[in-house]
């Protein structure tokens, strides 16, 4: 009885230790992390090229859903950004996607009237559901990859419906995708190897493609259910 005590104790001092969602741990606010989604409301968020958010965005216990149903039954969705630009970055975020699911995170996004959808400028990672989605089947556009441009591997992305910790750092050209504490993306956007492989790549006709050093970050709407949260960033300063 008296072991058993102990355990059940253990175990609920472990709980109240864990962090708890969408907040900054001690070393993240002396790190310099500042949270992107509050778990709450759609503070700091808008719709690409637009104002406001749409309906089919919602928060659902702590994370931010869009919600495919609400969006087939006439809500409105779309993609949505961050209202600050960021360069160098460290970004946090954890990622759910539905069964047959497909989403992404994009960053260096620029709003414009020449640019109808984010993609034309912003790179992606990739959320998609790997079992299911016959997207998938092409290796680098995987859960983690750096979007139909680098693989993620390992491929240790978890099965849809479960979330995934992802950490993105882009430093000087540098960047590096690590996916549920693994790195599964390294790559250097400054030289001219990785021009090339944008250019043997779907981006090949989008001139302005990864071409800008300071933008938005960007949910996408790919017209699936998909949850995000722990949303965090740390800007680099040199």
């Amino acid at each position: 009885m008296k072991k058993t005590l102990i355990g059940i104790l253990s175990l609920v001092t472990v709980t109240c230790l864990a962090q708890s969602p969408n907040s900054l741990s001690k070393a993240e606010k002396k790190a310099g992390f500042k949270l992107l989604f509050d778990g709450k409301t759609t503070n700091g968020w808008h719709k690409y090229n637009g104002e406001g958010i749409g309906t089919a965005w919602k928060i659902e216990e702590g994370a931010l859903k869009l919600d495919a149903d609400a969006r087939k039954g006439g809500a409105t969705a779309g993609d949505i950004v961050t209202d600050g630009e960021y360069k160098d970055f460290e970004l946090k975020y954890d990622s759910k996607i539905a069964e047959n699911g497909n989403s992404g995170v994009m960053f260096h996004v620029v709003e414009s009237d020449k640019y109808k959808y984010p993609w034309l400028t912003g790179p992606e990672i990739q959320v998609i559901d790997n079992e299911r989605h016959s997207d998938s089947k092409l290796e680098s556009h995987r859960a983690g990859s750096l979007y139909d441009l680098i693989p993620a591997n390992p491929q240790n992305a978890k099965p849809a419906g479960q979330w995934n910790s992802m950490r993105v750092v882009l430093d000087q050209g540098k960047f590096v995708i690590y996916q549920n504490d693994v790195k599964v993306v390294e790559t250097d956007m400054s030289t001219p190897q990785f021009t090339e492989m944008v250019a043997k790549s779907k981006f090949k006709t989008m001139p302005d493609f990864a071409k800008f050093a300071t933008g938005h970050f960007c949910l996408q709407d790919h017209g699936d259910t998909v949850w995000f949260r722990n949303i965090k960033i740390r800007e680099i300063k040199h």
